[in-house]
């Protein structure tokens, strides 16, 4: 397979797949390479382009995990600590045990909270155009999202299975600046943007809502038909719900995005260093590496095919990927998906940004399988 495979997988995603803009960089070894389709820009026809920056979404999970498990190589916490050993009480409200759910299973999400992104104020907030208009610049305090972590009972119990959920992480979060003293921005900067020189990466401030240029805009088809009661959403009814596709995307570039797991905005060449240093143990101790690499089943779970879930990133399944460690992280939400998966054994990494939602595993799976030969269709 060969990068200009890779261009035709994103000319078709753009021409086929509903997807406006697309970029995907590639690393491997000394050699690098970038392509691109579609617009960055509805109203001025403007091309994507290299550097851009853009929110990662659920990638911020594997920003809080370095972080906790570079803590924990200091002697400053352990994973298996519990979480009320750090928030005391946070979790003992609506079944769920502070003292049973430890910092790993936050960070596997084997903790058995529900899934946060489900949550009814979540969809009362954003699930129509409308409601989404009107809320679109809400901020979150850190009491905001701990309510909204456990704000549905508990799923199952700690430990027993994978279950996604950004509550987990905001809790994680937390834990960062309660054993440091310091702001998550500061912990993660000291700790995982100097020593890799992510120079293009960052943590959004309180109530910012737009981003560094360049930057593409972001556009949402997103939503369900004005007037639906979110409570009345089901597995069987959820897409017939949905707005006509054929309405015009919404521009959603400003949002307040606090809810958003470590609310870090960065590049696809950023994110190809963050994740290769991972995925190949130059980040970490070797303690610390080998923990982040102890995975739990994601089957049955209704979340990405084929994967493996360690703490704050995913692994493909060897099955999948004919024998080769192929790991990653991936974020998707209103006007945004951005995935970079590296391969364990080489210097080989690819990181995607489409602004627009998740469409389709296709397009992605269609990327892998050109860039790395595999098929994870």
């Amino acid at each position: 397979m060969t990068n200009n495979e890779i261009q035709r997988v994103l000319d078709w995603a753009v021409a086929e797949a509903g997807i406006l803009g697309i970029v995907a960089e590639v690393q491997d070894g000394d050699q690098a390479w970038f392509g691109a389709a579609g617009v960055a820009d509805r109203a001025t026809g403007a091309p994507r382009r290299p550097g851009e920056y853009a929110q990662v979404g659920s990638g911020g999970k594997a920003f809080i995990a370095a972080v906790l498990l570079s803590l924990e190589a200091e002697g400053a916490l352990n994973i298996d600590d519990s979480v009320d050993t750090w928030l005391p009480g946070v979790l003992n409200v609506n079944g769920y045990d502070g003292d049973a759910i430890t910092i790993r299973h936050l960070l596997s999400n084997t903790a058995g909270l529900f899934a946060t992104g489900l949550a009814p104020e979540l969809a009362r907030r954003y699930a129509t155009r409308p409601a989404f208009i009107e809320h679109r610049f809400d901020d979150y305090t850190t009491e905001d999202l701990f309510a909204l972590a456990v704000s549905q009972p508990p799923i199952a119990a700690p430990g027993a299975r994978f279950l996604y959920a950004n509550g987990g992480f905001y809790l994680a979060e937390a834990i960062v600046e309660k054993v440091t003293g310091n702001g998550f921005s500061v912990e993660v900067e000291r700790r995982v943007f100097e020593p890799l020189g992510l120079t293009h990466t960052y943590v959004r401030g309180p109530k910012e809502t737009g981003f560094r240029d360049p930057h593409p805009r972001a556009y949402s088809n997103q939503f369900y038909k004005d007037g639906t009661d979110p409570a009345a959403v089901t597995g069987a009814n959820w897409a017939s719900l949905l707005e006509d596709p054929g309405l015009e995307p919404l521009d959603v570039t400003e949002f307040d995005t606090s809810w958003t797991p470590g609310n870090i905005v960065s590049t696809t060449g950023d994110m190809i260093r963050f994740v290769g240093a991972l995925a190949h143990g130059t980040l970490l101790a070797p303690v610390q590496h080998h923990r982040m690499w102890t995975t739990v089943t994601t089957e049955g779970a209704n979340w990405l095919p084929h994967t493996r879930y360690g703490l704050g990133l995913f692994e493909f399944d060897k099955a999948a990927t004919g024998g080769r460690t192929l790991r990653g992280v991936g974020g998707s939400y209103w006007g945004t998906m951005f995935f970079t998966v590296s391969a364990a054994d080489t210097e080989h990494t690819i990181s995607v940004h489409t602004n627009t939602e998740f469409k389709s595993w296709e397009v992605l799976s269609r990327i892998y399988e050109a860039g790395f030969g595999v098929n994870l269709g």
